[in-house]
């Protein structure tokens, strides 16, 4: 059932730094191709599921906005998950996440997801033993299901140190425009450091499977992780895709010359183009 690695905290290397002008560069580079990739996404029906977890604090919410600097808002969805309300309380807990998934062609990304279930609700006792330990093998059916139904599944987990997470609580309390972020629930968080530690390994070692495996995005440096993030997402996404630009077909290449004053060289090379790949 588990990937060749399964991933443990403690052999995450967060000492990962990339300098700022290299991380512009891959940057701009990492959301070009990501942009052709939903292209293609939407050209070709294909679907996808990007899950980030990780500690609070960890840079999830800077990396999804990068992503999303380079999508099509009409193909690309973001779910923020939190605490369900009473609809979903009173029903399966994959229940909400099924709603979210995308459609053909599209992308959605879950600001934590379903593994809240035996993180932060195993840590926190809101769900009885019994049943978020059954939660292992319900998230593992859920994602053969969704791999099954043609779904492509990224998980990602942002590692940081607790003195890192710390030094940007700080950050956010000391900036305005960041404070919104900050809670009481954050600080009572780190109380429980080792629990969730203990949890998310265990978490890694059920269910990093060879259909749906879990990446871990070192993470204290923002700069490294964002880059580390995109690059596995275009990666799992791009796997066997072909990135290049959409085959102009005889009968639209036809009605456009009726229309438009396009050069015969022009024409000749979009002929000549309908099977290159662009990576």
């Amino acid at each position: 059932m588990s990937a060749d690695k399964t991933p443990h905290l403690d052999d995450v290397d967060l000492h990962c730094r990339i300098e700022k002008e290299t991380y512009l560069a891959q940057l701009a580079d990492l959301q070009r191709k990501l942009t052709q990739m939903q292209q293609a996404y939407l050209l070709s029906g294909r679907k996808a599921v990007i899950v980030f977890e990780g500690w609070d604090a960890a840079g999830k919410g800077g990396t999804i906005r990068r992503l999303s600097q380079a999508f099509d808002p009409r193909g690309f969805k973001v779910w923020p998950i939190g605490p369900p309300r009473d609809y979903y309380r009173e029903r399966h807990y994959l229940l909400r996440f099924m709603e979210r998934l995308p459609p053909d062609g599209g992308l959605s990304v879950f600001d934590r997801s379903w593994y809240g279930r035996v993180l932060v609700e195993r840590v926190e006792k809101l769900t009885p033993e019994h049943r978020w330990r059954a939660a292992y093998d319900e998230i593992n059916t859920f994602e053969r299901m969704m791999v099954d139904d043609g779904v492509r599944v990224v998980k990602l987990f942002f590692h940081i140190s607790p003195k890192e997470q710390a030094k940007r609580f700080e950050e956010r309390l000391r900036n305005p425009m960041k404070r919104w972020k900050l809670s009481y629930e954050d600080f009572r968080n780190r109380d429980h450091w080792a629990a969730s530690e203990a949890a998310t390994n265990e978490m890694f070692e059920k269910t990093s499977t060879d259909h749906a495996p879990w990446t871990v995005i070192p993470a204290n440096q923002k700069k490294y992780a964002r880059i580390a993030a995109l690059r596995t997402i275009l990666e799992v996404l791009s796997q066997d895709l072909d990135l290049g630009p959409p085959r102009v077909e005889d009968s639209l290449l036809e009605i456009a010359q009726t229309h438009l004053d396009l050069e015969p060289d022009f024409l000749d090379s979009l002929r000549a183009d309908r099977t290159s790949v662009s990576r």
